[in-house]
């Protein structure tokens, strides 16, 4: 039995992962709305794997992290200092295009995928089809 939580606890750490198809499929959205491309980070990739960690972890689903936390505050903790941050989550969705379609039917998130504030962005999926995109603008 110990065994079993132990390969439970490596695996749940090691499941959430970036789709390499997020950059293209995000930017084509955004191209057909005439924004401009954004870059992939690998510090707003750390942030989003932490909280999609988190919530998959404790068993939650919301914007605010276990600890308390904003998305400003888990970008911050990465480095990465931004003068624009947003954040999409969502859940029970089993692909990248099936996630942003749903993002796409949102209001909210749209607005963030659309930003012409934000410059970069990162997209993971953890355990549970719980999904994190972060998307900011460096500095500023």
């Amino acid at each position: 039995m110990r065994w079993c939580v132990l390969l439970f606890s490596v695996l749940l750490g090691a499941a959430a992962a970036a789709d390499p198809r997020a950059t293209d499929v995000l930017n084509d959205y955004r191209a057909a709305a005439g924004r401009a491309s954004l870059t992939y980070s690998a510090a707003l990739e750390a942030a989003a794997l932490a909280h999609a960690r988190d919530m998959a972890r404790v068993g939650f689903f919301d914007h605010r992290g276990s600890d308390g936390s904003g998305v400003g505050e888990r970008v911050a903790r990465q480095g990465y200092g931004w003068c624009f941050v947003a954040e999409n989550i969502a859940k029970g969705q089993g692909s990248l295009d099936a996630v942003m379609q749903a993002w796409a039917g949102s209001r909210g998130h749209r607005r963030n995928m659309l930003s012409r504030q934000a410059r970069e962005f990162a997209l993971v999926e953890a355990p549970g089809r719980i999904w994190v995109m972060v998307l900011a603008a460096p500095g500023c």
